[in-house]
Protein backbone atom coordinates (compact mmCIF):
# COMPACT_ATOMS: atom_id res chain seq x y z
CA UNK A 1 0.00 0.00 0.00
CA UNK A 2 1.20 3.38 -0.78
CA UNK A 3 1.86 5.40 2.40
CA UNK A 4 3.14 8.91 1.05
CA UNK A 5 0.71 10.48 3.12
CA UNK A 6 2.20 8.92 6.21
CA UNK A 7 5.72 10.40 5.71
CA UNK A 8 6.52 13.48 7.41
CA UNK A 9 9.50 16.08 6.77
CA UNK A 10 12.29 14.62 8.90
CA UNK A 11 12.84 15.80 12.14
CA UNK A 12 15.61 17.59 13.74
CA UNK A 13 17.16 14.48 15.94
CA UNK A 14 17.07 12.30 12.09
CA UNK A 15 19.81 15.14 10.76
CA UNK A 16 23.32 13.95 10.16
CA UNK A 17 24.86 17.31 11.54
CA UNK A 18 28.29 16.76 9.22
CA UNK A 19 25.95 16.87 6.09
CA UNK A 20 24.61 20.62 7.69
CA UNK A 21 27.87 21.89 8.39
CA UNK A 22 29.14 20.91 4.73
CA UNK A 23 25.74 22.41 3.14
CA UNK A 24 26.75 25.37 5.10
CA UNK A 25 30.46 25.36 3.78
CA UNK A 26 29.33 25.06 0.28
CA UNK A 27 27.00 27.73 0.80
CA UNK A 28 30.34 29.99 1.38
CA UNK A 29 32.01 28.38 -1.88
CA UNK A 30 29.00 28.61 -3.89
CA UNK A 31 29.08 32.47 -2.91
CA UNK A 32 32.67 32.84 -3.95
CA UNK A 33 32.00 30.92 -7.51
CA UNK A 34 29.25 33.28 -7.99
CA UNK A 35 29.67 36.75 -7.05
CA UNK A 36 31.64 37.50 -9.97
CA UNK A 37 28.55 36.85 -11.89
CA UNK A 38 26.75 38.95 -9.82
CA UNK A 39 28.88 41.88 -10.55
CA UNK A 40 29.34 41.39 -13.81
CA UNK A 41 28.36 39.59 -17.01
CA UNK A 42 27.09 35.66 -16.25
CA UNK A 43 28.82 34.20 -19.60
CA UNK A 44 31.95 36.14 -18.74
CA UNK A 45 32.59 34.44 -15.41
CA UNK A 46 32.67 31.23 -16.82
CA UNK A 47 35.33 30.40 -18.69
CA UNK A 48 38.28 30.83 -16.30
CA UNK A 49 40.76 33.91 -15.44
CA UNK A 50 39.25 37.02 -16.89
CA UNK A 51 42.03 38.49 -19.37
CA UNK A 52 40.25 42.26 -18.27
CA UNK A 53 42.08 41.72 -15.09
CA UNK A 54 44.91 42.58 -14.05
CA UNK A 55 47.56 43.61 -10.07
CA UNK A 56 45.71 42.12 -7.43
CA UNK A 57 42.42 41.83 -9.36
CA UNK A 58 43.77 39.43 -11.57
CA UNK A 59 45.39 36.90 -8.59
CA UNK A 60 42.07 36.82 -6.76
CA UNK A 61 40.42 35.72 -9.75
CA UNK A 62 43.09 33.18 -10.27
CA UNK A 63 43.16 32.45 -6.71
CA UNK A 64 39.40 31.70 -6.58
CA UNK A 65 39.50 29.68 -9.84
CA UNK A 66 41.89 27.03 -9.25
CA UNK A 67 40.46 26.45 -5.99
CA UNK A 68 36.76 27.52 -5.49
CA UNK A 69 35.66 27.71 -9.13
CA UNK A 70 33.73 24.45 -10.40
CA UNK A 71 34.61 22.52 -6.56
CA UNK A 72 32.05 24.00 -4.68
CA UNK A 73 29.20 23.22 -7.26
CA UNK A 74 30.47 19.48 -7.22
CA UNK A 75 30.48 19.56 -3.79
CA UNK A 76 26.89 21.32 -3.75
CA UNK A 77 26.08 18.38 -6.20
CA UNK A 78 27.13 15.22 -4.05
CA UNK A 79 25.32 16.45 -0.95
CA UNK A 80 22.25 16.67 -3.31
CA UNK A 81 22.46 12.90 -4.01
CA UNK A 82 22.98 12.33 -0.39
CA UNK A 83 19.72 14.36 0.38
CA UNK A 84 17.87 12.13 -2.07
CA UNK A 85 19.44 9.25 -1.28
CA UNK A 86 18.36 9.85 2.75
CA UNK A 87 14.39 10.90 1.72
CA UNK A 88 14.19 7.43 0.09
CA UNK A 89 15.55 5.55 2.73
CA UNK A 90 13.41 6.97 5.54
CA UNK A 91 10.19 6.65 2.96
CA UNK A 92 11.36 2.71 2.27
CA UNK A 93 11.77 2.12 5.89
CA UNK A 94 8.29 2.75 6.18
CA UNK A 95 7.15 0.80 4.06
CA UNK A 96 7.03 2.65 0.69
CA UNK A 97 9.56 3.31 -2.43
CA UNK A 98 8.94 7.35 -1.86
CA UNK A 99 8.99 7.51 -6.14
CA UNK A 100 6.13 9.74 -6.19
CA UNK A 101 6.89 11.32 -3.44
CA UNK A 102 10.08 12.58 -4.58
CA UNK A 103 8.60 13.42 -7.99
CA UNK A 104 6.69 16.11 -6.07
CA UNK A 105 9.64 16.80 -4.01
CA UNK A 106 11.35 17.41 -7.97
CA UNK A 107 8.23 19.16 -9.57
CA UNK A 108 8.34 21.61 -6.22
CA UNK A 109 12.27 22.37 -6.50
CA UNK A 110 11.81 23.02 -10.31
CA UNK A 111 9.11 25.43 -9.92
CA UNK A 112 11.53 27.33 -7.45
CA UNK A 113 14.13 26.77 -9.42
CA UNK A 114 12.61 28.81 -12.45
CA UNK A 115 11.03 31.33 -10.67
CA UNK A 116 14.87 32.04 -9.02
CA UNK A 117 16.08 31.74 -12.99
CA UNK A 118 13.83 34.14 -14.44
CA UNK A 119 12.44 36.61 -11.40
CA UNK A 120 15.56 37.08 -9.88
CA UNK A 121 19.24 35.45 -11.26
CA UNK A 122 19.69 33.19 -13.70
CA UNK A 123 22.98 31.41 -12.88
CA UNK A 124 20.32 29.53 -10.86
CA UNK A 125 21.16 25.64 -10.25
CA UNK A 126 17.76 24.26 -9.16
CA UNK A 127 16.22 23.80 -12.60
CA UNK A 128 19.66 21.87 -13.76
CA UNK A 129 19.08 19.45 -10.20
CA UNK A 130 15.64 19.16 -10.67
CA UNK A 131 15.73 17.73 -13.95
CA UNK A 132 18.51 15.78 -13.14
CA UNK A 133 16.78 14.74 -10.43
CA UNK A 134 14.13 13.27 -12.62
CA UNK A 135 16.56 10.69 -13.95
CA UNK A 136 18.46 9.41 -10.93
CA UNK A 137 14.66 8.65 -9.80
CA UNK A 138 13.81 6.86 -12.82
CA UNK A 139 16.92 4.93 -13.46
CA UNK A 140 19.04 4.97 -10.20
CA UNK A 141 16.65 4.21 -7.67
CA UNK A 142 17.39 0.94 -7.07
CA UNK A 143 20.48 0.24 -8.40
CA UNK A 144 23.03 -1.80 -6.34
CA UNK A 145 25.26 -0.10 -3.78
CA UNK A 146 28.18 -1.20 -5.07
CA UNK A 147 27.44 -0.07 -8.77
CA UNK A 148 26.69 3.62 -7.90
CA UNK A 149 30.61 4.64 -7.73
CA UNK A 150 31.02 2.91 -11.07
CA UNK A 151 28.08 5.02 -12.57
CA UNK A 152 29.64 8.09 -11.17
CA UNK A 153 32.62 7.69 -13.05
CA UNK A 154 31.17 6.97 -16.15
CA UNK A 155 28.39 10.07 -16.07
CA UNK A 156 31.04 12.28 -14.20
CA UNK A 157 33.81 11.54 -17.20
CA UNK A 158 31.42 11.81 -20.07
CA UNK A 159 32.03 15.57 -20.58
CA UNK A 160 35.57 15.19 -21.31
CA UNK A 161 34.69 12.60 -23.90
CA UNK A 162 32.70 14.93 -25.57
CA UNK A 163 35.12 17.29 -25.76
CA UNK A 164 37.82 15.55 -26.89
CA UNK A 165 35.39 14.41 -29.59
CA UNK A 166 34.99 17.71 -30.52
CA UNK A 167 38.78 18.01 -30.27
CA UNK A 168 39.32 15.36 -32.84
CA UNK A 169 37.00 16.74 -34.82
CA UNK A 170 38.75 19.79 -35.71
CA UNK A 171 41.90 18.45 -35.91
CA UNK A 172 40.51 15.83 -38.62
CA UNK A 173 39.50 19.14 -40.46
CA UNK A 174 42.96 20.51 -40.41
CA UNK A 175 43.54 17.93 -43.64
CA UNK A 176 41.00 19.62 -45.67
CA UNK A 177 40.68 22.90 -46.43
CA UNK A 178 37.15 23.69 -47.23
CA UNK A 179 37.09 21.60 -43.80
CA UNK A 180 39.07 23.93 -42.25
CA UNK A 181 37.56 26.90 -43.42
CA UNK A 182 34.28 26.10 -42.77
CA UNK A 183 35.31 24.46 -38.62
CA UNK A 184 37.04 27.99 -38.17
CA UNK A 185 33.84 29.58 -39.30
CA UNK A 186 31.33 27.91 -36.82
CA UNK A 187 34.08 28.63 -34.10
CA UNK A 188 33.99 32.11 -34.94
CA UNK A 189 30.35 32.37 -34.70
CA UNK A 190 30.13 30.27 -31.59
CA UNK A 191 32.30 33.00 -29.93
CA UNK A 192 30.41 35.82 -31.69
CA UNK A 193 27.52 34.68 -30.27
CA UNK A 194 28.53 34.60 -26.99
CA UNK A 195 30.18 37.88 -26.69
CA UNK A 196 26.96 39.23 -27.98
CA UNK A 197 24.96 37.49 -25.21
CA UNK A 198 27.40 38.85 -22.51
CA UNK A 199 27.47 42.33 -23.56
CA UNK A 200 23.53 42.06 -23.92
CA UNK A 201 23.62 41.00 -20.12
CA UNK A 202 25.85 44.06 -19.18
CA UNK A 203 23.08 46.19 -21.18
CA UNK A 204 20.28 44.58 -18.91
CA UNK A 205 21.83 43.79 -15.99
CA UNK A 206 24.07 46.90 -15.69
CA UNK A 207 21.49 49.99 -16.38
CA UNK A 208 18.26 48.01 -17.42
CA UNK A 209 14.92 47.97 -16.14
CA UNK A 210 13.45 44.79 -14.29
CA UNK A 211 11.47 44.24 -17.08
CA UNK A 212 14.18 44.24 -19.51
CA UNK A 213 16.40 41.97 -16.92
CA UNK A 214 13.52 39.57 -16.47
CA UNK A 215 13.66 39.46 -20.62
CA UNK A 216 17.60 39.06 -20.50
CA UNK A 217 17.23 36.39 -17.79
CA UNK A 218 14.48 34.29 -19.63
CA UNK A 219 17.18 34.16 -22.91
CA UNK A 220 20.14 33.00 -20.50
CA UNK A 221 17.99 30.29 -18.59
CA UNK A 222 16.81 28.84 -22.15
CA UNK A 223 20.92 28.55 -23.09
CA UNK A 224 21.82 27.20 -19.63
CA UNK A 225 19.73 24.62 -20.22
CA UNK A 226 20.67 24.05 -23.91
CA UNK A 227 24.34 23.40 -22.40
CA UNK A 228 22.51 20.61 -19.81
CA UNK A 229 23.36 17.39 -22.35
CA UNK A 230 27.36 18.87 -22.17
CA UNK A 231 27.95 19.59 -18.36
CA UNK A 232 24.57 17.68 -17.03
CA UNK A 233 26.40 14.27 -16.76
CA UNK A 234 28.93 15.23 -14.40
CA UNK A 235 26.89 16.71 -12.05
CA UNK A 236 24.27 13.45 -12.42
CA UNK A 237 27.69 11.42 -11.52
CA UNK A 238 27.85 13.74 -8.23
CA UNK A 239 24.30 12.50 -7.39
CA UNK A 240 25.26 8.56 -7.96
CA UNK A 241 28.67 9.39 -5.45
CA UNK A 242 26.22 11.41 -2.86
CA UNK A 243 23.97 8.43 -3.19
CA UNK A 244 26.63 5.65 -2.19
CA UNK A 245 28.21 8.00 0.53
CA UNK A 246 24.47 7.85 2.28
CA UNK A 247 23.62 3.84 1.03
CA UNK A 248 26.73 2.44 2.07
CA UNK A 249 26.44 4.30 5.38
CA UNK A 250 29.83 5.25 5.20
CA UNK A 251 28.34 9.17 5.99
CA UNK A 252 26.19 7.98 8.56
CA UNK A 253 29.20 6.64 10.57
CA UNK A 254 32.20 8.22 9.16
CA UNK A 255 34.36 7.43 12.31
CA UNK A 256 34.23 3.75 10.52
CA UNK A 257 35.58 4.92 8.01
CA UNK A 258 38.42 7.24 8.66
CA UNK A 259 40.87 6.12 6.45
CA UNK A 260 38.61 6.08 2.91
CA UNK A 261 38.31 9.65 4.14
CA UNK A 262 42.17 10.13 4.99
CA UNK A 263 42.97 8.35 1.22
CA UNK A 264 40.13 11.03 -0.87
CA UNK A 265 42.11 14.49 1.22
CA UNK A 266 45.32 13.14 0.61
CA UNK A 267 44.71 12.07 -3.41
CA UNK A 268 42.57 15.09 -3.64
CA UNK A 269 44.86 17.44 -3.10
CA UNK A 270 47.83 15.37 -4.08
CA UNK A 271 46.27 15.10 -7.82
CA UNK A 272 43.53 17.63 -7.84
CA UNK A 273 46.06 20.84 -6.60
CA UNK A 274 48.96 19.85 -9.58
CA UNK A 275 46.41 19.39 -11.95
CA UNK A 276 44.62 22.61 -11.61
CA UNK A 277 47.56 25.00 -11.37
CA UNK A 278 48.61 23.17 -14.28
CA UNK A 279 45.54 23.57 -16.17
CA UNK A 280 45.22 27.60 -15.06
CA UNK A 281 48.82 28.05 -16.39
CA UNK A 282 48.47 26.35 -20.02
CA UNK A 283 44.51 27.70 -20.51
CA UNK A 284 44.04 30.43 -18.14
CA UNK A 285 41.08 31.44 -19.96
CA UNK A 286 38.63 29.34 -21.90
CA UNK A 287 37.67 30.70 -25.35
CA UNK A 288 34.16 30.03 -26.66
CA UNK A 289 35.93 30.06 -30.45
CA UNK A 290 38.52 27.28 -29.56
CA UNK A 291 37.86 23.27 -29.23
CA UNK A 292 41.63 22.35 -29.28
CA UNK A 293 43.99 19.65 -28.34
CA UNK A 294 45.42 22.15 -25.97
CA UNK A 295 42.05 23.51 -24.60
CA UNK A 296 40.73 19.67 -24.52
CA UNK A 297 43.92 18.73 -22.48
CA UNK A 298 43.50 22.17 -20.09
CA UNK A 299 39.55 21.26 -19.61
CA UNK A 300 40.22 17.42 -18.65
CA UNK A 301 42.93 18.40 -16.29
CA UNK A 302 40.24 21.09 -14.74
CA UNK A 303 37.48 18.96 -14.84
CA UNK A 304 39.33 16.05 -12.80
CA UNK A 305 40.79 18.77 -10.52
CA UNK A 306 37.31 19.62 -9.63
CA UNK A 307 35.74 16.13 -8.79
CA UNK A 308 39.42 15.45 -6.77
CA UNK A 309 39.59 19.34 -4.83
CA UNK A 310 35.85 18.26 -3.88
CA UNK A 311 36.60 15.08 -2.15
CA UNK A 312 38.99 16.61 -0.71
CA UNK A 313 37.30 19.69 0.83
CA UNK A 314 34.57 16.92 1.47
CA UNK A 315 36.87 14.69 3.67
CA UNK A 316 38.36 17.75 5.77
CA UNK A 317 35.37 18.63 7.12
CA UNK A 318 34.63 15.26 7.22
CA UNK A 319 37.72 14.40 9.56
CA UNK A 320 37.75 17.86 11.33
CA UNK A 321 34.00 16.65 12.87
CA UNK A 322 35.65 13.72 13.86
CA UNK A 323 37.80 15.87 16.93
CA UNK A 324 35.61 17.86 19.30
CA UNK A 325 37.52 21.01 19.11
CA UNK A 326 36.90 21.49 15.86
CA UNK A 327 32.98 20.29 15.88
CA UNK A 328 32.91 23.36 18.36
CA UNK A 329 34.27 25.39 15.62
CA UNK A 330 32.60 24.19 12.27
CA UNK A 331 28.89 23.97 14.11
CA UNK A 332 28.10 27.57 13.61
CA UNK A 333 27.78 26.94 9.67
CA UNK A 334 24.94 23.79 10.49
CA UNK A 335 21.85 26.68 10.94
CA UNK A 336 23.08 28.01 7.67
CA UNK A 337 23.15 24.70 6.35
CA UNK A 338 19.69 23.93 7.72
CA UNK A 339 18.34 26.38 5.64
CA UNK A 340 20.30 25.96 2.24
CA UNK A 341 17.91 26.80 -0.08
CA UNK A 342 16.78 29.65 1.64
CA UNK A 343 20.21 30.71 1.64
CA UNK A 344 21.03 30.01 -1.70
CA UNK A 345 17.87 32.51 -2.66
CA UNK A 346 18.77 34.66 -0.56
CA UNK A 347 22.35 35.46 -1.85
CA UNK A 348 20.75 35.77 -5.10
CA UNK A 349 18.24 38.75 -3.87
CA UNK A 350 21.38 40.47 -1.76
CA UNK A 351 23.47 40.63 -4.62
CA UNK A 352 21.39 41.81 -7.46
CA UNK A 353 19.78 44.62 -5.15
CA UNK A 354 23.09 45.25 -4.78
CA UNK A 355 24.55 45.30 -8.37
CA UNK A 356 22.15 45.13 -10.12
CA UNK A 357 21.04 48.46 -12.47
CA UNK A 358 17.28 48.41 -11.14
CA UNK A 359 18.89 47.80 -8.02
CA UNK A 360 22.00 50.14 -6.21
CA UNK A 361 23.27 49.81 -9.53
CA UNK A 362 27.11 48.46 -8.33
CA UNK A 363 27.69 46.61 -11.69
CA UNK A 364 30.97 46.07 -12.50
CA UNK A 365 32.21 48.64 -10.04
CA UNK A 366 33.11 46.49 -7.13
CA UNK A 367 37.16 45.65 -8.00
CA UNK A 368 37.71 41.79 -7.92
CA UNK A 369 39.84 41.91 -5.12
CA UNK A 370 37.14 43.31 -2.98
CA UNK A 371 34.41 40.45 -3.98
CA UNK A 372 35.55 38.20 -1.20
CA UNK A 373 35.16 40.19 1.72
CA UNK A 374 31.43 40.96 0.65
CA UNK A 375 31.16 37.51 0.18
CA UNK A 376 32.59 37.08 3.75
CA UNK A 377 30.15 39.90 5.04
CA UNK A 378 27.07 38.23 3.18
CA UNK A 379 27.49 34.71 4.47
CA UNK A 380 28.44 35.51 8.06
CA UNK A 381 25.21 37.99 8.49
CA UNK A 382 23.28 34.60 6.98
CA UNK A 383 24.69 32.42 9.47
CA UNK A 384 23.52 34.93 12.28
CA UNK A 385 19.91 34.85 10.76
CA UNK A 386 19.62 31.56 10.31
CA UNK A 387 20.69 30.79 13.69
CA UNK A 388 18.24 33.23 15.06
CA UNK A 389 15.50 31.88 13.16
CA UNK A 390 16.11 28.52 13.89
CA UNK A 391 15.84 29.19 17.42
CA UNK A 392 12.67 30.21 17.18
CA UNK A 393 11.14 27.98 13.66
CA UNK A 394 11.46 24.17 12.45
CA UNK A 395 12.33 25.06 8.97
CA UNK A 396 13.93 27.83 6.99
CA UNK A 397 11.04 30.30 5.15
CA UNK A 398 11.98 28.32 1.73
CA UNK A 399 12.61 24.96 3.32
CA UNK A 400 8.75 25.19 4.78
CA UNK A 401 6.98 26.11 1.46
CA UNK A 402 8.97 23.06 -0.27
CA UNK A 403 7.81 21.14 2.37
CA UNK A 404 4.54 21.86 2.38
CA UNK A 405 4.72 21.10 -1.91
CA UNK A 406 5.96 18.19 -1.57
CA UNK A 407 3.87 16.65 1.23
CA UNK A 408 0.91 18.40 -0.29
CA UNK A 409 0.14 19.22 3.89
CA UNK A 410 1.07 22.80 5.76
CA UNK A 411 3.98 21.65 7.93
CA UNK A 412 4.52 23.07 11.65
CA UNK A 413 6.52 25.76 11.49
CA UNK A 414 7.17 27.45 14.83
CA UNK A 415 9.07 25.19 16.94
CA UNK A 416 6.43 25.58 19.95
CA UNK A 417 3.90 23.89 17.57
CA UNK A 418 5.88 21.42 16.31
Amino acid sequence: MNQDIHLAPIAAAERIETMDVLRGFALLGILLMNIEAFVGPLMESVNGINPRFSGTDRWVDALIYVLVQGKFITLFSLLFGMGFAVMLDRAQARGDTGAWLYARRLLALLGIGLAHAVLIWSGDILVTYALLGFVLLLFFRSTPVSRLPKWGIAFYLLPILLTWVMAAFGLLAQHDPQAAAEWQKAMDTQGQQMASLIEAERLAYGSGTYAQAVAQRAVDTGTMIGFLPFFGTSILGMFLFGAWFVRSGVIRDPGAHLPLFRRLLVCGFAFGLPLMLWSAWMHPTMSFSEVSAGSAAAQTAAQLANVLLCFAYFSAIVLLMQRPAWQARLRWMAPAGRMALTNYLMQSVIATAVFYGYGLGYFERLPRAWQPLFVVAVFALQVVLSRWWLSRYRYGPMEWLWRWLTYLERPAMRLSTA
